[in-house]
């Protein structure tokens, strides 16, 4: 990290209506209409993944009762999503403890139901196992359809996501930031496309 500060700034971006639910609800939080809106079809995919992440993350930082879902944040002006049509970025003035931070890169082994291994003797290890038994990779513990066949395989594989938390490397394409909500004092600036 580049400093100390009890404040970090953070950008996310949002779509333009999350403006009328700041001035509706005096708060922006991520719901599970939300999810189902920008996801579509994958949406209740992406919501079973959330949901690990949620209980993974709330252990880390408390989760207010009346948030559902975490909202993902850049961690670097350079690095942030810009904003586009229907979509602005709020830059954020949080602070430290309120952030949950994570290896994108991780993250994507998670949507991908993948194990995320300890480090590179973990990965050929592993893959070694899988390849005596005869697997080609873990989304078949993971998928609904087959998940029942191999419980512990399922468990070690979810258990591995857990390492998304731990960020070897701080770099500003590879970490990313959620936070529960936004809220008005949170916000210093909002950039328009």
């Amino acid at each position: 990290m580049e400093n100390n500060s009890d404040k970090v700034t953070l950008w996310s971006r949002q779509h333009i209506k999350s403006l009328k639910e700041l001035e509706n609800n005096g708060v922006i939080r991520i719901t599970h209409s939300h999810l189902e809106e920008k996801f579509d079809e994958i949406a209740g995919y992406i919501i079973n993944l959330y949901k690990w992440f949620v209980s993974a993350a709330e252990e880390r930082v408390t989760k207010p009762d009346d948030v559902e879902f975490p909202i993902w944040c850049s961690i670097s002006e350079e690095n942030m999503l810009r904003p586009v049509k229907d979509q602005i970025v709020y830059v954020l003035e949080v602070d430290r403890s309120d952030i949950i931070y994570f290896d994108g890169l991780k993250w994507d082994y998670v949507l991908n139901h993948h194990y995320i291994p300890k480090d590179q003797k973990d990965a050929e290890e592993y893959a070694k196992e899988m390849e005596l038994k005869g697997f080609e990779n873990s989304y078949s513990f993971i998928n609904d359809r087959t998940a029942h066949f191999y419980p512990a395989e399922k468990k070690r594989v979810m258990d591995s996501w857990y390492r998304i938390f731990e960020i070897e490397n701080w770099d500003i394409f590879r970490v990313q930031a959620n936070i529960w909500e936004i809220r008005p004092e949170m916000i210093k600036e909002i950039l328009y496309k």
